[in-house]
């Protein structure tokens, strides 16, 4: 099963070129976000007067996820999400989860050098499968369907980054509004994915994330 944050990069990237469609501060501000929703979602972080408080420190299985648990366990002062936001999102995040998406044959890894001198890695898919049946799902829900906790958080961490004018540009403004302040979720989980969204948005709208490039 892929994480909400291997969901924002593939739908992020182009299928054929393997180029990021957004710029990298975006898209890395969408998987640090990333993290701390999917932790909400899963019962493991909650908001506690406005800042990112641990329900759960047990591990969920997941290198990346279990990494910013552990993190945001052992910081010694409640946090808001915005900051949690800045810490977790780095390029070295983006590139490990590009590298185990394609360990897992779902990419492919293509290194090259521009001009034969600059170093560049492009990721075009071996297996769309795996991205097709994510857009399913999520045009489905863009489509009037009901949507989950977490294809609700994905779209909603989408529109943050602004890569759901990319890969959903015929996509109704209206209806991604109705599920980005639905009540999708339960209240305290709907709370914790609200501020980690807006922290999102902020971050990509005020250009104050900067992403470590590859």
């Amino acid at each position: 099963m892929t994480t909400i944050a291997e969901e924002v990069l593939l739908l992020a990237y182009d299928e054929e070129q393997g180029r990021q469609l957004i710029g990298s501060s975006e898209l890395d501000a969408a998987l640090g976000g990333a993290l701390l929703a999917e932790l909400a979602v899963g019962g493991r972080i909650d908001l506690a007067d406005k800042k990112v408080a641990v329900l759960d420190a047990t591990p969920v299985g997941d290198e990346e996820l279990d990494a910013a648990l552990a993190r945001i366990a052992a910081e010694s002062r409640a946090r808001k999400p915005e900051w949690w936001v800045q810490r977790l999102h780095s390029g070295k995040l983006r590139v490990r989860l590009l590298s185990r998406l394609a360990e897992r044959g779902v990419l492919d890894e293509e290194r090259r050098k521009i001009l034969g001198i600059f170093p560049s890695t492009r990721y075009p898919e071996r297996d769309p499968g795996v991205e097709l049946a994510i857009r399913e799902r999520v045009q489905s829900v863009l489509s009037g369907a009901t949507p989950d906790e977490r294809d609700a958080v994905l779209i909603a961490i989408l529109h943050a980054a602004k890569i759901d004018r990319k890969a959903f540009p015929g996509a109704s403004k209206e209806r991604i509004k109705e599920i980005t302040e639905g009540e999708w979720a339960g209240r305290a989980v709907s709370q914790t994915i609200a501020a980690v969204n807006a922290a999102v948005m902020t971050a990509v709208m005020a250009g104050v994330v900067v992403s470590t490039v590859s």
